[in-house]
């Protein structure tokens, strides 16, 4: 039932619905659906129907998310609009699906930066940077009743704590609703909160979880430990590890182990389904589910991550090997996780997990409604297990138990003890600690909204939650931003006040995601404007643009690097060129960069009248450009850069670039062969995981009648041959892929690709020796890539196509020709093409 359908009603002077009334009818609703309430929920619950802020610091799977739709009912009943924030867009999104289930897709909203649907509904779900940049810039106006602040200990995040701050200075009318399992101390809040909003603050806090966990320190191997726990009816077994590397090399060592019988794996194969496995890491993840063994970890493509999810809830997985991103608000069924260690690298040193962090890991075993208990369990490092097992080899003899020489941890490392393990499981989480910040966008924003902005910053400045000499710090800062505003004509003062109150106003419009969604790409406009659209490498210019303004993703960066320096030492050892030469000619090759100095002197030039750009850094780079210059397919440029463990991150910014391209791009700028690379792009993405853009397709455009949007995207994405023109896109690069490898006689590679269809290494290697006793070289150019030298005829089933060379004398009479089967390329996600000859016409 629509919880909507509860609603009590409300008291005409005041308003609002009785308290009372409220807790009775969502009790109802919860009765309803078989939830019987915790005492901590049912405490939490009065006090937000009676209008008091909340500091929810329970368990995990305790149930505050129904606390939190708790809040959203009685914000609702009282005709007020209230906002759920999360820290990453993949939770806002699934909550927002979720409260529409609850509320009817009528009420609920959501914004993330990338998207918005229906953004004046009642209750919006959004980035905690979406609601902290509303506060900035309506102040105490802004139409917020009620804010239900999901994962809070994100606050002490060094750069993104001020989001969860802001919006504690600003919006004082709000009311208040703080979740998180591990808050730690939380008076300082509480007192803060009454003070800002007048409104009581209650502290719910439960150290009871709802399902009690056991620990325990492992002082076996990490496979014997495993067998142990599988053996003992205490799967699903979740085996964190800090890094994805070491996460699929366990997965893989248990497939010698019986994790699944006969007919769990039946079960498992039943599910799967036909659900489709790509080359690489897809085939070897395919081998592991059917094993009853899942992977998780954030380089996965999510299509995969979403199916171990799935096959877990199922209770079809007995062990899942990954990383710490199995969590933040999935429900996923485990009964034991297993820590491989109690130290993680940070990004700057190795350090020892901090309790919060290990209890939040913790936290995920056992879950209600699953299970009656959980367990968790450490393992001890690796040479306390090796002392262990000769101590126990020699505990009958006394004389060669002295005799047992105790290895230490390595040298350099940082080890851990049963003592740390300890004192980890009986220690709080730490007290959160501020983290704001001030940036350009802030001062902006406020200077924006209606209103003395001095005074407001003056607040935002001096009231903040840092220590006094940190406030100094961010006054000294801000009074520097402002400067640079004033002397780039960005702002100005008025001798007068104007009719909102402003002594200071913007010169500039801005956007209302300004700063959200991709800060740069106001700079890609101007840079676009630069660019010569006539010129042959404009398209591939334009994406270089687009490319450039977007976040790095470094995993591919790094292997771009490495690939190009290892073929710049080939070149220069067969240049005769010296070691130590070499050493420093290195230091120079990096990942390519196109366009670096024209985007660099473009961005200077911008920089001038835009300071705020200073805050984001401009990063010239290849990766799409790269992947349609080399002509490859995701699965190809993925295995040329050995990227199997990354490809979720591979694909995760293809996807930003096709959504930059289409969102950031103006139409008249598009050219055909611009929309060409677009289309392909967003095929590749979505044959390759359709759920990256699907979703975003959907909420973009959302039904014109105002039905519900919350439709679970489709298993499998529409054949590829649906889409022509982007087809046709991907049958000209796979022509081309041949044509430049052709161009640098690499037979082998060649042979690779079309073995099958009896063109091996030797077969191409005999049909291009005529071609080059004829001519030096095949052009790979934007002439040779251009569409004048492709030929598609469209038969019943199949396209005949045949792609010419670019020779030196233009006799273009030389090329490739193929076949092009339809139904086997929907099949696989890509153009299915079989080569039928290399000859001259």
């Amino acid at each position: 039932m629509n919880l909507t359908e509860q609603l009590p009603p409300t008291d005409p002077t005041s308003g609002s619905a009785d308290p009372d009334a409220l807790l009775e009818a969502f009790t109802a609703w919860t009765a309803e659906q078989g939830i019987a309430l915790y005492p901590a929920q049912e405490e939490a619950l009065m006090e937000v129907v009676t209008g008091a802020n909340v500091v929810l610091s329970t368990p995990t799977g305790s149930g505050k998310s129904l606390v939190a739709a708790g809040a959203h009912f009685t914000a609702l009943a009282s005709g007020g609009r209230s906002f759920y924030t999360a820290p990453i867009k993949a939770l806002v999104s699934e909550k927002f699906f979720s409260l529409v289930d609850v509320f009817g897709a009528d009420n609920v909203g959501m914004m993330t930066g990338d998207s918005s649907v229906n953004a004046d509904a009642p209750i919006i779900c959004c980035t905690a940077e979406i609601l902290a940049n509303i506060a900035l810039r309506d102040g105490a106006g802004a139409d917020v009743d009620q804010v239900v602040m999901d994962e809070f200990h994100f606050y002490a995040e060094p750069d993104r704590g001020w989001a969860w701050q802001v919006p504690l200075l600003e919006l004082p009318k709000a009311q208040f609703v703080l979740m998180s399992a591990t808050l730690g101390d939380v008076s300082g809040f509480q007192e803060d909160l009454t003070r800002r909003t007048g409104r009581a603050t209650a502290v719910v806090t439960s150290a009871e979880r709802p399902i009690p966990l056991s620990f325990r320190y492992a002082k076996t191997a990490l496979h014997e430990t495993i067998e142990e726990l599988l053996g003992g009816q205490q799967a699903p077994v979740y085996v964190v590890h800090f890094s994805q590397a070491a996460a699929l090399e366990q997965a893989q060592s248990l497939m010698s182990v019986k994790v699944a019988s006969r007919e769990q794996r039946d079960r498992i194969a039943e599910a799967i389904g036909d659900f489709r496995f790509t080359a690489g890491f897809g085939k070897t993840l395919s081998r592991l589910v059917r094993h009853g063994i899942g992977v998780h970890h954030a380089g996965m493509l999510p299509k995969y991550r979403r199916l171990v999810e799935q096959l877990a809830q199922a209770g079809l997985l007995k062990v899942i090997c990954g990383t710490d991103t199995l969590g933040v608000g999935i429900n996923v069924p485990i009964r034991t996780v297993v820590l491989t260690g109690l130290t993680k690298y940070d990004g700057v040193r190795t350090r020892h997990l901090k309790a919060r962090e290990f209890h939040q890991i913790a936290g995920r075993a056992g879950r209600a409604g699953y299970d009656t208990a959980g367990f968790v369990v450490v393992q001890a490092p690796e040479h306390e297990i090796e002392n262990e097992k000769a101590l126990a080899k020699a505990a009958e003899d006394p004389k060669k138990k002295r005799k047992v020489v105790r290895k230490k941890p390595p040298e350099g490392t940082v080890s851990w003890s049963e003592k740390t393990f300890e004192k980890l499981v009986e220690a709080q989480p730490e007290q959160l600690t501020s983290s704001f910040k001030v940036s350009h966008s802030m001062l902006l924003n406020v200077i924006n909204r209606p209103g003395d902005a001095f005074a407001a910053m003056k607040h935002l400045l001096t009231d903040n939650h840092e220590d006094r000499p940190a406030q100094r710090r961010h006054i000294l800062r801000a009074i520097a931003i402002y400067r640079a505003l004033l002397a780039a004509d960005v702002v100005e003062r008025l001798d007068e006040p104007d009719e909102q109150g402003r002594r200071v106003r913007l010169t500039v419009d801005l956007q209302f995601d300004f700063a959200l969604n991709q800060p740069l790409s106001p700079f890609a406009l101007a840079a676009i404007e630069v660019l010569d659209v006539d010129s042959p490498d404009y398209p591939l210019d334009l994406l270089s643009v687009i490319e450039s303004t977007l976040d790095d993703p470094r995993q591919v960066l790094s292997q771009q690097q490495f690939k190009a320096r290892g073929e710049a030492v080939a070149r220069m050892k067969a240049d005769g060129i010296e070691y130590d030469e070499r050493m420093e000619l290195l230091e120079e090759v990096t990942h390519p960069k196109p366009l670096a100095e024209l985007l660099e002197a473009a961005y200077e030039t911008y920089r001038k009248g835009h300071p705020w750009v200073a805050e984001h850094e401009l990063s010239p780079k290849s990766v799409a450009r790269d992947m349609y210059e080399r002509a490859m397919n995701f699965v190809e440029f993925v295995n040329h850069y050995g990227l199997a463990r990354s490809e979720g991150l591979v694909l995760r910014y293809l996807a930003d670039v096709y959504k930059a391209l289409r969102h950031t791009v103006p139409d008249d700028a598009k050219t055909e062969e611009l929309t060409d690379i677009i289309e392909w792009l967003g095929e590749l993405v979505r044959q390759v995981d359709s759920s990256l853009l699907d979703e975003w397709e959907k909420l973009r455009n959302p039904d014109l009648d105002g039905e519900s949007v919350a439709v679970a995207p489709p298993s499998a994405p529409a054949g590829v041959t649906a889409n022509r023109r982007a087809f046709r896109v991907q049958v000209r690069n796979a022509l081309f892929r041949r044509v430049e490898l052709a161009a640098r006689r690499n037979y082998a590679e060649l042979g690779a690709l079309d073995a099958d269809s009896g063109w091996g290494a030797d077969e191409w290697a005999d049909a291009l020796e005529e071609y080059f006793d004829e001519h030096d070289e095949i052009g790979t150019g934007a002439d040779a890539r251009g569409p004048a030298l492709l030929m598609i005829t469209e038969e019943p089933g199949r396209w005949v196509v045949r792609q010419i060379f670019d020779d030196p004398a233009g006799d273009h009479d030389w090329g490739i020709s193929a076949v092009v089967d339809l139904a086997e390329s929907d099949e696989l996600g890509a153009a299915a093409l079989e080569v039928t000859s290399v000859d001259q016409l």
